[in-house]
């Protein structure tokens, strides 16, 4: 549960303001590729993970190499893991826009070597004052169509990463705020290459894609659309991100920026009610984390609003089974870890939300007891239904709530020479986020979090809006600890309410199978919720299908494989980490 609401976000020291210092030195592209080992890929099975080890403790895993090149850069001349993830967090709302971002929230699990101590901040978006539950319906009382309450002002919620990172830096930074921003700004004046993922969001056929934003963000001079290997340039992410360094964090959420965002949520179609006073009262918080035994290890994770909890009983569920003598090539082992999906699922979409407005029973959900009651649900086929929310030790009453997440997410891990880290999930909500641009950044549409289209009849869901209230969400960024309480790893994943079947997936590989960490990122995802069994069914062998069949359960392809694992995990003093395979990451040890 949350410990202490946060002070507002540092402030710039104006003497120093606007020295921008350049870096006192560029690595070589030759270092970000140190330990790579090139993607192989078999015809129907995702690849193996980028990966490598390295015995430095200094390394940066992301989604994008200018990314992982940004966090090196400042670890190499002194900046703590905070600091790195700031500047990887920065460069990823340049080079990965549809993901994060400026206009979106982060969740961040950060650990201090000195102390042994972990602990959580919590960037999530925020509803305006104004919000109603009636926020996404139409004229009639019906609610929208899910586009629609995307792509309206109506989805933004108060932006949370720039507040989250100040708070986080306030603890862990060693860097002045002002010296994090320049990498970053001088790439979006002078242009990065338009990388294939990039270009397939740009030409994507979901609903953002279509905004006059995008459209126009996208396209050249004569109208032609950006494709991969055209250089773009963002001269106005430049200059918010050189405001931010000359005045500090509150040049966000107060001032000419905060009344341009309010003004942008305010347009057409279906305007929002977002306040510049819900810019200037936002808050990050600092909070304990959560934290339980598993496999050999303690796995920390953040509280709810996050989805930490339920990755948590995920694997204390695994636990109780026999699902660590077996591996990836046994059907039942798979069937295990779906059903176990299935009763997580069923429990965090029923408790999880903002423990402010909603009591969330953390503790029974967790409880040994608890948890092997539900393990013995499972039979010898999958549940034709799946399975109920149980009734755990201080459960409030609360309604059945099936909410919809997008995956327009990232994940990235930082860890800096004196084994500091940093593991950290941010957002922007679906793809692009609303579509809608301010000053060279998108802004979320996370409100569509909320369990706006599933309310009608269902009163004291969990996950119901509130003014004030931040949705729920399944970021889960983790970070393991050997038992003396080390740093032994980190992990986290995009992908909305696939999450912590992600994760999940890849701990089981890593600390129950015993695969190296880039192996168990690469194994094919399973992600069962309800009546649901979606994951890529091209990369289980075709005995794996057969023997879940046999148990009543159909792997539905197409569904449940955008995952972007990034992760470090320590073996015999070296760090292995891996990259998903799915998306473009890739990591650079630092000697």
């Amino acid at each position: 549960m949350p410990v202490a609401a946060a002070s507002p976000p540092l402030a710039s020291d104006p003497g120093r303001a606007g020295s921008l210092r350049a870096p006192l030195r560029q690595l070589a592209l030759l270092a970000l590729c140190l330990g790579i080992a090139a993607c192989r890929t078999t015809a129907g099975v995702a690849p193996p993970a980028v990966a490598g080890s390295a015995t430095g403790q200094a390394i940066v895993v992301a989604a994008h190499p200018l990314a992982v090149e940004a966090g090196t850069e400042v670890l190499a001349r002194g900046g703590s893991a905070m600091d790195a993830a700031l500047a990887v967090q920065l460069m990823l709302g340049l080079v990965e826009p549809q993901s994060s971002g400026l206009g979106g929230g982060a969740f961040i699990t950060a650990y201090d070597a000195r102390t042994r101590q972990v602990t959580t901040y919590l960037g999530r978006e925020q509803a305006p004052a104004s919000a109603s539950t009636a926020m996404f319906d139409d004229e009639d009382g019906q609610p929208l169509p899910r586009d629609q309450a995307m792509l309206s002002g109506r989805a933004t919620g108060v932006p949370g990463t720039v507040a989250v990172f100040a708070l986080a830096l306030q603890d862990h930074g060693r860097l002045p705020w002002f010296e994090l921003f320049g990498h970053t700004a001088r790439t979006a004046e002078a242009g990065f290459t338009i990388s294939p993922r990039m270009a397939r969001h740009i030409h994507g056929t979901f609903p953002q894609a279509r905004t006059k934003d995008v459209q126009a963000f996208f396209r050249t001079a004569d109208g032609r659309v950006l494709d991969a290997g055209d250089t773009l340039r963002n001269p106005a992410y430049a200059a918010t991100l050189r405001t931010l360094a000359e005045r500090g964090p509150r040049a966000f959420y107060e001032g000419e920026l905060a009344s341009r965002i309010v003004a942008r949520t305010l347009q057409a179609p279906l305007p929002g009610g977002m306040t510049t006073a819900d810019l200037a009262s936002y808050a990050a918080e600092k909070a304990e984390p959560l934290c339980r035994p598993i496999g050999g290890y303690r796995l920390c994770t953040p509280p709810p609003p996050s989805s930490g909890v339920g990755l948590l009983q995920l694997m204390a569920l695994l636990e109780q089974t026999d699902i660590g003598a077996r591996g990836p090539q046994d059907p039942h082992a798979w069937f295990l870890f779906a059903e176990a999906s299935r009763i997580m699922y069923a429990d965090r979409d029923r408790y999880v939300g903002d423990p402010r407005f909603n009591p969330v029973p953390v503790d029974g959900l967790l409880a040994p007891d608890y948890v092997r009651a539900r393990i013995a649900l499972i039979g010898a086929r999958a549940a034709a239904d799946g399975y109920p929310a149980g009734t755990p030790a201080g459960a409030p009453q609360a309604g059945r709530d099936e909410t919809t997440e997008a995956a327009g997410t990232t994940h990235f891990v930082v860890v800096d020479r004196d084994g500091n880290a940093a593991s950290v999930t941010s957002t922007v909500e679906s793809y692009f986020g609303s579509g809608r641009m301010v000053d060279g950044f998108f802004l979320n549409n996370q409100l569509t979090d909320f369990a706006w289209d599933h309310a009608q009849g269902r009163p004291g869901m969990a996950n119901a809006i509130a003014p004030g209230k931040r949705p729920r969400s399944s970021m889960t960024p983790a970070i393991l600890l050997d038992a003396d309480g080390r740093l032994a790893g980190a992990i986290g994943s995009p992908g909305g309410s696939a999450i912590p079947a992600y994760i999940g997936k890849a701990l089981v590989g890593a600390l129950y199978w015993d695969l190296a960490l880039d192996e168990a990122i690469a194994l094919p995802n399973l992600v069962a919720r309800g009546r649901r069994f979606d994951g890529e069914a091209g990369g289980f062998a075709p005995h794996v299908l057969d023997g879940l069949h046999a148990r009543g359960v159909d792997v539905r392809p197409g569904a449940g494989e955008d995952s972007g694992l990034h992760g470090i995990l320590l073996r015999d003093g070296r760090w292995q980490w891996g990259a998903d395979p799915r998306r473009e990451g890739t990591a650079a040890p630092l000697p």
